[in-house]
């Protein structure tokens, strides 16, 4: 047994350490048994270097599917080109805004405690320009991880890479050939980077990314793919870490196979969600697993966790005692 599945057995026992432990041996059990694992990602999880252990995860099976917020999509591309130029400020409660100001014209991006450079944000994006262009020109349509996996893929950013390869998780997704689904897009760097170039006539349209309804039918067709049921294993299970829109547009495949497109498919197989966020009147990020069972997302019996905590120290957590550390 390894030192964190060893010290997380004997510690772990009561409150939401148990349930950590627990979700950790049902996400096992569900590998075992066949089943594949969608992991959706909010917040900032790429910037907090998640990367470091999902690319492992991603590229020993354990994953087989991501939903996430463009900014994680992204991020992971900026750690990878601009870590050594990242600023930490330990201290960051203690800001001002004249601290702030400063900040901004030096061009440094803060999430949390941590600052990202403007010029590795525009580094990608004179790279994405250029695929976009070619699209628009040749009438190609693709989604925004595609176009990511495509800037990855060409080697022309191999001698910019500031930390290892191997903890890119979206470098270990495209060497997984795993689809990457960013729901509203829009709201990201990149995304609004695109818009704006459409806007000042240096893309000439909006066409050459698919939309986010495109994405949801291609999960759905993902789903349907993968949801096991004939091959008697577990049907797809669920691993959210955080809430918003990359969960809820992730979970919602199932309802709306059976709710929309009147055809039968198990629920989810699995769920568990790490989250900081408190019940609140009609807010998802911390709505209770059970309140999924009314949309038909969750069966009664769907083996389901919800932990209240801070996915940065959970989620590393569960992934090594998974993986055995």
């Amino acid at each position: 047994m390894g030192a964190i599945r060893q010290f997380m057995e004997k510690h772990y026992r009561h409150f939401n350490a148990r349930e950590t432990v627990d979700a950790a041996r049902a996400y096992e059990e569900h590998l075992q048994a066949g089943g594949k694992m969608m992991v959706t990602l909010a917040g900032a999880m790429s910037t907090g270097e998640l990367g470091i252990i999902l690319s492992r995860m991603i590229r020993a099976d354990m994953v087989h599917a991501i939903s996430c917020t463009g900014a994680n999509l992204e991020e992971d591309v900026f750690n990878l080109l601009g870590h050594d130029e990242y600023e930490v400020i330990p201290d960051w409660r203690a800001l001002s805004a004249a601290d702030e100001v400063a900040l901004y014209r030096r061009g440094m991006n803060r999430v949390t405690d941590t600052c990202i450079p403007e010029d590795i944000m525009r580094h990608l994006e004179a790279r994405l320009l250029e695929r976009w262009q070619k699209a628009c020109e040749e009438g190609t349509r693709k989604f925004p991880f595609e176009y990511l996996y495509d800037v990855l893929g060409s080697g022309e950013l191999d001698e910019h890479f500031q930390v290892d390869p191997e903890e890119s998780w979206l470098l270990a997704a495209r060497e997984k050939g795993i689809p990457v689904y960013s729901p509203g897009w829009e709201d990201s760097t990149t995304g609004q980077m695109f818009a704006a170039n459409v806007l000042t006539g240096t893309i000439p349209h909006h066409q050459c990314c698919r939309s986010g309804t495109e994405q949801f039918s291609h999960l759905i067709e993902w789903y349907l793919t993968n949801h096991g049921a004939e091959e008697g294993v577990p049907s797809v299970g669920f691993f959210q870490i955080g809430g918003g829109i990359a969960g809820d547009f992730a979970i919602c495949a199932v309802p709306s196979i059976i709710q929309d497109m009147r055809q039968e498919v198990p629920f989810w197989g699995y769920f568990c969600q790490i989250t900081d966020a408190e019940v609140s009147y009609g807010g998802y990020s911390g709505a209770v697993p059970n309140e999924k069972i009314t949309w038909g997302k969750l069966d009664a019996d769907t083996p389901r966790f919800h932990i209240k905590s801070d996915a940065s120290i959970v989620a590393p957590l569960i992934f090594g005692y998974v993986l055995g550390d």
